[in-house]
């Protein structure tokens, strides 16, 4: 299950699931490239863990929903690595509105963020792992991947299309040796603003579990499909939501 020798490039890479997953490659020996938005402070402090655990770390804050930002980053992350061999696309905004007040500003916002930028980071990055026959590229999408929300339709299309996009790169790359997989989270402990956590312990009562996930344990499942006992799971969305329904 080692990942020595490994670079994984995580975005939303600082708080939450993102950083969990980003202790739990590098736990397997991977270095780890973090990118946020705009909260550093988030990303050093992840980094450090990183590093104190003996692990390589970079961070890189900037816009994933930007074509030429991305590409800026992963210009830098390359240089210091050599290659990105796993690239989570963890990133993503959830605002909630009404369809009728939503502005275009509104709606391609969080496309961006929530869809295009997994485009742009894996155009940036799955040559690399073809062309070294191995890669994993995980894509978190989330409930709104299986349900359409109340307030969040651009949430529940730009996740959708997220599943689209990995069913569609688990074809076009598996006989590189590259897998496309994404993990939908039901409702997971993290840290946000009051009405998302009085979204999250609402969702959690219909939880058969009967409790909110762990970003440990959505971490769990990214480092197994990252490592070589999970090279034969492509183009999948695997639920890790106790037994919520999908």
């Amino acid at each position: 299950m080692s990942l020595t020798g490994k670079t994984a490039f995580i975005t939303g890479g600082g708080k939450n699931i993102g950083r969990c997953i980003a202790l739990n490659l590098a736990a397997s020996g991977a270095n780890v490239v973090l990118n946020g938005a705009s909260d550093q402070s988030a990303c050093e402090a992840t980094a450090k863990e990183v590093r104190d655990a003996g692990g390589e770390a970079m961070v890189l804050i900037g816009d994933v929903g930007d074509s030429d930002t991305v590409s800026g980053m992963a210009k830098l992350a390359l240089d210091k690595f050599g290659t990105i061999d796993i690239l989570v696309n963890n990133a993503a905004i959830r605002p909630s509105k009404p369809f009728l007040e939503m502005s275009d500003e509104d709606w391609h916002r969080v496309l961006d963020v929530d869809l295009n930028s997994a485009f742009y980071t894996a155009r940036a990055f799955a040559g690399g792992m073809v062309d070294k026959k191995w890669g994993r590229i995980v894509n978190i999408t989330g409930m709104n991947a299986i349900h359409g929300y109340k307030g969040r339709a651009p949430v529940s299309a730009a996740k959708h299309g997220l599943w689209g996009l990995t069913k569609a790169l688990g074809k076009e790359f598996g006989a590189d040796g590259v897998t496309t997989n994404a993990i939908s989270p039901g409702p997971i402990d993290t840290a946000g603003p009051p009405e998302q956590r009085a979204h999250l312990l609402e969702t959690a009562k219909r939880v058969p579990s009967g409790r909110l996930g762990m970003p440990e344990e959505i971490a769990a499942l990214a480092g197994f499909l990252c490592s070589e006992g999970g090279a034969f799971v492509n183009g999948q969305m695997i639920n890790c939501n106790g037994g919520a329904e999908t």
